[in-house]
């Protein structure tokens, strides 16, 4: 049992095992210091901004007022609330050592100071620093039961347990998870104890304690009912099909697999609906802005004119004079018009692409769904559970593709609007190939495709890891796509004196020159395919082209009909002091 549980339960739980719990959410006795502190500063303009963006969670706007406070600051108390705020907006905006840096510049005299050692040791532990972390989360431990403190006990004695996790010191980690979860069960807090015995059960996985681990995926299971995160309940329902298949208990595996699917299916048609929504509300405003300035510039120009027609009835000189000086204005005024009007085409442009891809890319998918679910309920009916597994096997390619094309198609909406952040540093490539092998492996297995990484350990790209791993993943996709049954996968990587080549190469059905061509054309709108589950949309392959020239890279394609596939990224190399 042992050598076939652990497979399939790894997968899922991987990531909780060495996870963090945050405090950030416990701050309402130091939310109630700012407003009081605030009402008492009131004439301390940049301070009493910043504290109130703060509180809005306006991270940025709370970085500039902070900021503008500290340069002409005296007092030391506001002082050290400024340096909170702007660690706690770094650490949400995950720079984590500049939010390290603000958190050290605050005094021991400040009153939350516990929280700031809080703060540091979820940083430690988010670099991977256990030894450190525990050495904070120690000094909170050992704060008195009995203080006016607004932080969660159960949570620190839980991030303890990661800590140990970390280091394999299985006793200590079992001995901070159980004692976390009994707080959190005395707290009430539902949602930290599900991740709780989650964890738990993967301590003694990590142990091969499989009959000390599976009640503990049923408690948070159970637990899983009672509370409306979508995403602890697919995890929960898929731990429990794995138990019941490892259990031969396939009827009641396929049921947890249903309910899995369920609310997988929902949580992605939320975050769906959410970033269109999001981009359609950003859209308007920006689209309002726009007619207000345009509104704005026209009033300026008649009031310019009706001023000009009153003084040209004084002096000759003064008419000449005016005259000029009021042309110039219409024409300046007519510039920022037309910039503003080609802006805004530009965006109607967008918008208008973005809308014919959704309405064009997947409508066969959808049908293709609908169809699917169609036969999955009469496989369902007859009992054909041979169909039935062929059947759940197609909706989940259909949905993988389709959730592939909505996320491409925002991270490249949000390209084209601007608005994607880039922040380029020194990224080990082996690792971060070996993630994405680690994320497609499932995929692999289906097709019985060999994956290899022959990227050298000791390559280093100058690069954004974030646009990076979105070029990987479709490189990687379609690769998986394109290949026949037992293909082969395999990621190279080179080096030279400023570059670094990373090339995905796969065994599949190839492409001609002229497919080629159309996809490296960045001017060429996106195609339209009749069958864009087989053959794409070429939306992947442009938005991987446009972030290979946002990293000063270049991406290219080599192929040959029915032999393979070869697709280059060629980025800068990381220095030594980078």
């Amino acid at each position: 049992m042992m050598s076939r549980i652990k497979p399939a339960l790894i997968v899922v739980f991987l990531f909780l095992a060495f996870s963090l719990f945050s405090q950030e959410q416990n701050n309402n006795l130091l939310d109630s210091e700012i407003r009081k502190i605030a009402l008492e500063n009131k004439d301390k303009t940049d301070f009493y901004k910043a504290q109130a963006f703060f509180l809005e969670k306006n991270w940025d706007s709370t970085l500039v007022y902070s900021m503008k406070h500290l340069a002409h600051a005296g007092h030391q108390e506001l002082a050290d609330y400024c340096h909170y705020f702007r660690a706690f907006s770094f650490k949400n905006k995950k720079l984590l050592q500049q939010a390290r840096k603000e958190f050290l510049q605050i005094s021991k005299k400040f009153r939350f100071y516990y929280k700031v050692r809080l703060y540091l040791g979820e940083i430690a532990l988010e670099e991977s620093n256990s030894e450190l972390a525990i050495r904070y989360f120690k000094e909170i431990e050992n704060l008195p039961e009995t203080g006016n403190y607004d932080f969660k006990r159960g949570v620190v004695y839980h991030n303890l347990g990661v800590c140990y996790l970390h280091q394999k010191r299985y006793d200590q980690a079992d001995a901070y998870f159980s004692k976390g979860a009994e707080v959190m069960q005395a707290e009430k807090d539902t949602i930290s104890l599900i991740g709780s015995y989650m964890n738990i059960a993967n301590l003694y996985y990590e142990q091969y304690k499989d009959n000390l681990a599976i009640p503990y995926f049923e408690k948070a299971y159970s637990l899983s009912k009672k509370i409306k995160n979508v995403e602890l309940k697919q995890n929960a329902a898929l731990n429990m099909a794995v138990v019941a298949e490892n259990n031969k208990n396939f009827p009641l595996a396929l049921t947890y697999r249903k309910e899995y699917e369920s609310w997988r299916d929902s949580l992605n048609d939320q975050n769906k609906v959410w970033a269109i929504a999001e981009l359609e509300k950003k859209f308007t405003v920006k689209q309002k802005e726009k007619e207000i300035g345009i509104l704005e510039a026209k009033n300026k120009v008649k009031i310019a004119e009706r001023n000009g027609f009153f003084y040209s009835s004084l002096l000759l000189l003064v008419l000449f004079g005016t005259g000029i000086y009021f042309y110039r204005q219409k024409i300046k005024s007519n510039r920022i018009i037309l910039s503003q009007k080609n802006k805004l085409d530009e965006l109607n442009a967008a918008k208008d692409q973005l809308f014919s891809i959704v309405s064009h890319d997947l409508r066969s998918s959808v049908n293709a769904l609908k169809t699917s679910n169609s036969k999955l309920a009469e496989s369902l009916e007859s009992k054909n559970f041979e169909a039935l597994d062929k059947q759940l096997q197609s909706n989940s390619a259909i949905a993988h593709s389709s959730y592939n094309l909505l996320d491409n198609l925002l991270h490249w909406a949000l390209l084209q609007t601007k608005q994607l952040y880039f922040h380029k540093e020194s990224v080990h490539l082996f690792s971060v190939v070996q993630q994405m092998e680690f994320n497609y492996k499932p995929l692999m297995l289906e097709k019985n495709i060999s994956f290899e990484n022959s990227v050298p350990k000791a390559l280093f790209a100058y690069a954004d890891l974030s646009s990076l791993k979105i070029i990987l993943r479709n490189l990687i996709d379609n690769a998986i796509k394109f290949s026949r049954e037992n293909g082969q996968i395999t990621i190279h990587g080179s080096s030279s004196e400023d570059f670094c080549t990373l090339t995905v190469e796969d065994s599949g059905q190839g492409m001609s020159q002229e497919i080629i061509s159309q996809l490296l054309d960045q001017s060429a709108l996106v195609s339209k395919k009749e069958n864009p589950e087989k053959s794409g949309t070429g939306l992947g392959m442009q938005l991987c082209l446009s972030m290979a020239q946002k990293n000063e890279g270049k991406l290219l394609i080599e192929s040959e009909e029915n032999k393979g596939t070869r697709i280059s990224i060629q980025l800068l190399k990381a220095k030594k002091n980078e």
